[in-house]
């Protein structure tokens, strides 16, 4: 409602202190109410294995990121930053440009994929050819992001409770079948977990953009941890559940949904409201590439990050949709480590997120650990890229005597790797200042 317009009006001096715990909550429970979830879901199954291990993994997984998402969130409130200007008080101004860039390409990802997915959900309900309405939802989100506080207020006033409605509807449908045992190839408890991992933590470059607006550190943390944790473990129980009932046979998530009775008229229901994530996505990439360019006009931004993620969503397969959530965790994990122990845990003076801000490249090295840890751990995957970059991952594996099937989470040890390193290389910098 209101206080979602304030969270994404753009302010050029200190932003508005509107947004309480209840406010903060619902808006991130909103942002994470989306299809991509259950569609994930299908990536987070442990086949053979009872139903109830697949949820304690969604539930650990979503714990887990929604806590790290909060610590964006709670620092974005007490610096009154947005996020990738946040991230000029650890990097620096122009390192920023760094997580900035890596920022935009999966904001033009998640913009992509959820072009895709409306496109295609729209498509099965009306039994139609896929590209139309790939066009029709690239356009649309487009034009709700040159106008974003309009389309906020419509959204907030009408398509949330549309959105509520037809999830419990769905929910409650799931739950009423008899669910059946999952088939498929799986991986293990803990890559389940790195799956739901990397939503939450996929809006921490974002998410000080809109918690800035919040009225303390506390309400932060606590409304993004809790408003997108319980959407995460809703949404992707959903899908679980719908795969359980009607798609035990080998549907995926979206002729599951259409298998319940009615499913059809819900899943058209989520399909429009999807299109508020569409335009979250496009919005935010605008937003975030003013840290680099600051004076180019955000609608013209718009327009051309619509067209792009609209002519991708043309050609993208599902297939990458996989590859593309561990990669999110093994870029942003580590990224959360380096920035979490900077921030919260080591003594420091102001958070300097000027255009001065001086840069401290040693910062680099932990955040860069941490990408390679998570890859030794679990080697990403890039379908339209070859075999060449897994395999020479897996070829250091072997070197290193690692396991290729060893079953960690790669997004702990990568957090781990990056948070060790960070306090190693600033604790002895931070004594020295203390002392002199």
């Amino acid at each position: 409602m209101s206080t979602t317009s304030t969270a994404v009006a753009e302010s050029a001096t200190e932003p508005a202190r509107t947004l309480g715990f209840r406010d903060t909550a619902g808006l991130f429970g909103s942002l994470g109410v989306s299809l991509l979830l259950p569609v994930a879901a299908t990536f987070a199954v442990l086949p053979g294995r009872p139903l109830g291990v697949t949820i304690l993994a969604i539930v650990v997984g979503a714990v887990i990121g929604s806590v790290l998402l909060g610590l964006g969130a709670a620092a974005g409130a007490r610096e009154g930053a947005p996020g990738m200007v946040l991230l000029r008080g650890l990097l620096g101004r122009r390192l920023s440009y760094l997580p900035t860039v890596f920022n935009l390409v999966q904001c033009v990802g998640w913009a992509t994929f959820e072009i895709f997915i409306i496109a295609t959900a729209a498509a099965k309900v009306l039994d139609a050819p896929k590209w139309p309405f790939v066009l029709v939802a690239g356009v649309a989100a487009t034009l709700m992001a040159l106008r974003p506080l309009g389309a906020v207020r419509v959204l907030a006033r009408y398509a949330v409770w549309a959105a509520l409605i037809a999830g419990v509807y769905l929910f409650v449908e799931v739950l009423r079948a008899d669910p059946q045992p999952l088939t498929g190839d799986g991986g293990s408890f803990w890559t389940a977990v790195d799956v739901v991992i990397a939503m939450p933590v996929s809006w921490f470059p974002l998410v000080a953009d809109y918690t800035r607006h919040t009225r303390s550190g506390r309400a932060a943390f606590a409304g993004a941890s809790v408003g997108y944790g319980a959407a995460t473990i809703a949404c992707f129980t959903l899908g679980v559940l719908a795969l359980a009932a009607y798609g035990a046979g080998g549907l995926d998530v979206v002729d599951a949904l259409l298998a319940v009775p009615l499913g059809a008229v819900a899943l058209a229901v989520l399909v429009v409201v999807e299109v508020d994530e569409a335009f979250a996505n496009v919005y935010s990439t605008a937003v975030s590439a003013r840290n680099i360019v600051e004076r180019i006009d955000r609608r013209v931004l718009a327009i051309l990050v619509g067209t792009v993620a609209t002519l991708l969503a043309l050609a993208v397969d599902i297939v990458t949709y996989e590859p593309f959530l561990f990669l999110i965790g093994a870029v942003f994990v580590p990224l959360v480590g380096v920035f979490a122990i900077a921030y919260f845990v080591l003594p420091r003076g102001r958070w300097d997120t000027s255009a001065t801000a001086p840069a401290r490249p040693w910062l680099l090295l932990p955040w860069a650990a941490g990408f390679v840890a998570y890859q030794l751990t679990l080697p990403t995957f890039f379908p339209d890229l070859g075999q060449g970059w897994t395999t020479w991952w897996t070829s250091r594996q072997h070197d290193l005597g690692i396991d290729p099937a060893n079953g960690w989470s790669a997004s702990l040890v990568s957090l781990a790797v990056a948070a060790g390193l960070t306090a190693l290389f600033m604790l002895p910098n931070r004594r020295r200042r203390v002392a002199s």
